[in-house]
């Protein structure tokens, strides 16, 4: 427990102290919003997940016993963006993200993860992919733009940037054209409908994911839409019978020992929020993230 008050932690991430971009882990906000089909909003969702990171300085986490503030992390600030401009905005983001060690990236919309999986590909690699979200997000343009937030994973399966075999997408329930469901299928992409993850449950699903990933580096895209809008209203696609909080969290958990390369929680829309649930629950996922990369963190459960 830190003799700070919750509510007078410093307005970085978790509180953090440490700003340099040398640092092993850096945390940095994705203030960018263009690519939205439907809700804007999530331009502000970094410093709203900053804001709710609060609630998480207070203790140790109860699994791995390793408190993640406490260990080589930084909070780098915001990633500029080219207003108002999607191709400037997506080399602007990919250029900031690539001399980082390791990026925990705060969006933003889901188009800033072809932007950050084109920079750390760049040096890894082709990556497994864990992609938690309500949508499949593999559309081959969204409503006649190719990079928005309904395509980072149609872009990054044509750029290479991906194994689509070592690829599985957890949570999906929103309504698809056959023909997108279809090209996924087809490239090797393993799909966990969320009514699949209610029936089997964490457990069998962390196992199921451990299974397509392998033990190649691996990436986490976490889209906070792929809780139901009970948990988190504050996103621009809401699609009800999502995942519970508790049970993405224990997927989460479940997956320790992964060797994962980077993270992004996106879609969190502010102006729909309430309580600050939807901000606190990403921010949540990230410090799970975070106690997963922790030193002496324990594995599994």
């Amino acid at each position: 427990m830190t003799s700070v008050p919750t509510f007078a932690t410093r307005p970085s991430f978790l509180g953090l102290e440490r700003s340099d971009p040398g640092a092993p882990v850096c945390v940095a906000g994705v203030p960018y919003d263009l690519g939205t089909s439907n809700r804007p909003g999530s331009r502000f969702g970094p410093a709203a997940i900053r804001q709710a990171s609060r609630m998480l300085v207070d203790g140790d986490h109860p699994i791995s016993g390793r408190a993640p503030a406490e260990t080589e992390i930084a909070d780098i600030g915001d990633f500029r963006i080219v207003h108002g401009e999607i191709q400037g905005s997506l080399a602007a983001i990919e250029a900031q993200a690539s001399p980082i060690n390791h990026l925990v990236a705060l969006g933003g919309d889901h188009t800033i993860t072809l932007a950050l999986l084109r920079a750390l590909a760049a040096r890894t690699g082709k990556l497994a992919l864990v992609h938690f979200d309500a949508h499949v997000d593999t559309w081959p343009d969204s409503f006649g733009q190719r990079f928005g937030h309904g395509s980072p994973f149609f872009n990054a399966i044509e750029e290479g940037l991906v194994d689509p075999r070592r690829t599985v997408q957890v949570g999906i329930r929103s309504p698809m054209d056959r023909s997108v469901h279809d090209w996924t299928i087809a490239r090797g992409v393993k799909i966990l409908f969320a009514e699949a993850v209610h029936e089997r449950g964490p457990q069998a699903t962390a196992e199921r994911i451990r299974e397509v990933v392998g033990d190649v580096p691996v990436y986490l895209s976490f889209d906070i839409d792929v809780l139901d809008p009970a948990f988190a209203p504050g996103t621009g696609t809401p699609e009800i019978g999502g995942l519970f909080t508790w049970q993405a969290r224990a997927i989460l958990r479940r997956l320790a020992g992964l060797p994962f390369q980077g993270m992004d929680v996106v879609e969190v829309s502010p102006p729909y929020d309430v309580s600050e649930i939807t901000a606190l629950a990403a921010a949540t996922f990230a410090w799970e993230y975070l106690s997963l990369l922790a030193p002496g963190a324990a594995v599994g459960l």
